[in-house]
């Protein structure tokens, strides 16, 4: 299975592994509960037409539906700069 990333570039798995976008994963969740879990199975075999049994479906609409969006992510923090100073002489070397 091939699915481009927001980049444009390609994301490959091997056979049997598939990826959900944020969008179609709301998709699966919101099936799941408003309308209970085969529901969100029927969402993803159509999201995701590999799927050919029930109960793997029924297992990853589960897992699917556990999980929660990521947050957004925090600016780091600025890094604390130190300027530096030339060394004095020792007294003695003047």
């Amino acid at each position: 299975m091939v699915r481009r990333l927001a980049d444009g570039r390609a994301l490959r798995h091997p056979a049997g592994m598939f990826t959900v976008s944020e969008s179609e994963a709301e998709a699966i969740r919101r099936a799941f509960h408003e309308r209970g879990e085969w529901a969100a199975v029927v969402e993803l075999r159509r999201l995701f037409p590999v799927f050919s049994n029930n109960p793997e479906a029924l297992r990853c609409v589960r897992a699917i539906a556990g999980w929660s969006p990521l947050p957004e992510a925090a600016e780091p923090p600025a890094e604390k700069v130190t300027a530096l100073r030339r060394r004095r002489k020792p007294e003695d070397q003047r």
